[in-house]
């Protein structure tokens, strides 16, 4: 009798499936298009390198969507195991916030197909951040394992709801989306400082997750600019420069946070690399002038450059057959419970 082939496991077959956190390209690409979008207005560069951008991210996400689709279907109890781990479950909400970055990359070309992707990647986000939110309440979660990635089950989400919202010309269901990322991430951001500072050291498998603490506050400050008009205010200057703060904690932590193989997990860092460049961007277009026209200079050449390298490292690491494995078995090794 011909033997029927074993179902894949996480870390027998990682060839046959994906894990969410590679929906992080998805962010860090559609920022960077949003970027030259922004800059090709404000310093005449050529229009069709932001396209090319934003088609390419399109391409890359309906790939990672098929995949991972197909998870559910082929590896049913590896996509399980992930939803009900302690720490790769928070990757699960990029997938929707993936579908709305899509959206707003297609907005320019067709507003239906925008519309779409919008409510079912905003449904998605406010469902699984309601949910995952539920069982936080409930107690019962390790402080070990506290860390920004907890950012992406209600902040992230609501923030980039209230952004794409906003600029599809819905700015009341944008305000009422940046009012419940800004609270929960003010609840949030305490807790994981108070983790960060009391506890033992993160371990390497999780450091890539620190690059996520830059997103609120930069992701934070495009959200409010796109529910706001005229002259940017004080608080909208406020979260940039608790941004570039962050930023440059984060620069400081780089050798520490790289020491192991690349991941894509790293992937969460670029969200917040891009948002940053992209604030410094809208309030120049909002009128700043001065040393915020250097700044966002400056940021948007850092955030292309460290989004190539990115790439650069992504493409040699899949050549190589190592992104999936590395990412699953940094995680399931140690916190696999």
């Amino acid at each position: 009798m011909r033997k029927s082939r074993p179902k894949p496991t996480l870390l027998k077959d990682y060839r046959a499936i994906i894990p969410a956190s590679f929906f992080g390209m998805i962010l860090g690409l559609a920022g960077l298009g949003s970027c030259w979008r922004v800059a090709a207005k404000l310093w005449h560069l050529p229009t069709w390198i932001s396209e090319a951008i934003m088609l390419l991210t399109i391409a890359i996400w309906l790939v990672l969507l098929l995949l991972y689709v197909g998870k559910w279907l082929w590896a049913r109890a590896d996509a399980l195991a992930e939803f009900e781990h302690p720490v790769l479950c928070c990757f699960i909400g990029l997938v929707p916030v993936s579908t709305m970055f899509v959206a707003l990359a297609s907005a320019p070309y067709s507003r239906a197909i925008a519309i779409t992707l919008f409510v079912v990647g905003a449904i998605g986000q406010l469902s699984f951040g309601v949910y995952r939110s539920g069982q936080l309440w409930m107690g019962g979660r390790k402080p070990e394992i506290i860390t920004p990635i907890l950012y992406l089950s209600t902040v992230a989400g609501s923030f980039v709801s209230a952004i794409v919202a906003s600029t599809l010309g819905y700015r009341e269901w944008g305000l009422l989306f940046f009012g419940g990322g800004l609270f929960s991430w003010l609840a949030l951001e305490s807790m994981i400082m108070q983790r960060l500072y009391l506890l033992e050291a993160l371990p390497k498998p999780l450091r890539p997750t620190l690059g996520i603490q830059l997103a609120p506050p930069a992701v934070g400050c495009v959200a409010y600019l796109s529910i706001t008009t005229g002259q940017p205010d004080a608080f909208a200057q406020f979260l940039f420069g608790y941004g570039l703060l962050q930023a440059l904690i984060l620069l400081r932590l780089l050798p520490w946070l790289f020491q192991q193989p690349f991941t894509a997990s790293y992937w969460a860092f670029t969200l917040g690399i891009a948002a940053l460049s992209l604030a410094s961007l809208r309030l120049v277009e909002r009128g700043m002038t001065g040393m915020m026209q250097e700044l966002a200079l400056l940021l948007f050449i850092g955030a292309n450059i460290a989004i190539r390298q990115y790439c650069s490292r992504d493409t040699a690491a899949l050549a190589a057959g190592q992104i999936t494995k590395l990412t699953i078995a940094h995680f399931s090794r140690t916190y696999w419970k």
